[in-house]
């Protein structure tokens, strides 16, 4: 099977499901910051964070496959094959933030992204996620989506924020703290 289909040339793209849009269509610009979103923890991962933060970082990879999946198949679709995003996700999303914060130093100052190079990596990550729910806003104010993925992508900054800050915890890495008096 060849990688390239040709059917893209004229700036069109398939969708699941069905159906085709012009490649600068707000639906392909949610689900291509997704995957860039993905390729960026994908660098993170080359990093070599910790063990566990690896085994994380493998799972919402996954879920961000799914959810980009999700974005590419308008609701209307009859591609019953496709597993919408869940409210489970952004539960797990949550009990990961606490069992991290459990352990982080109490946030009290603004907190300048760096640190070990795979925390630098999930922090840039992280603005990057900022960058898909603003995507996934527009998308959501012209089409019908799973509401669930509005959730999940909020609450997917956050966890990359945290994580960010418990593999510079793990690594010993002291945290840059951030103030308005210098």
């Amino acid at each position: 099977m060849k990688l390239y289909t040709k059917t893209g040339d004229h700036g069109e793209t398939a969708l699941f499901g069905g159906g085709r849009v012009q490649k600068d269509h707000q639906r392909v610009a949610a689900y291509g910051t997704i995957d860039e979103l993905n390729s960026l923890l994908g660098v993170a991962r080359a990093a070599k964070p910790c063990a566990e933060v690896d085994d994380w970082l493998d799972t919402v990879q996954r879920q961000l496959f799914q959810l980009g999946t999700d974005l590419a198949t308008p609701l209307e679709s009859a591609a019953s094959w496709v597993t919408r995003v869940a409210p489970e996700q952004t539960q797990w999303l949550e009990a990961s933030i606490d069992r991290m914060t459990a352990e982080l130093e109490p946030l009290r100052n603004f907190i300048l992204p760096g640190g070990v190079p795979a925390a630098a990596h999930v922090q840039l990550a992280r603005a990057v996620c900022r960058r898909a729910e603003r995507e996934i806003v527009a998308l959501a104010s012209t089409d019908e989506i799973n509401p669930n993925i509005l959730a999940y992508i909020n609450r997917l900054s956050d966890w990359l924020f945290t994580l960010a800050r418990y593999e510079n915890m793990r690594a010993g890495e002291a945290e840059s703290k951030w103030s308005l008096r210098p």
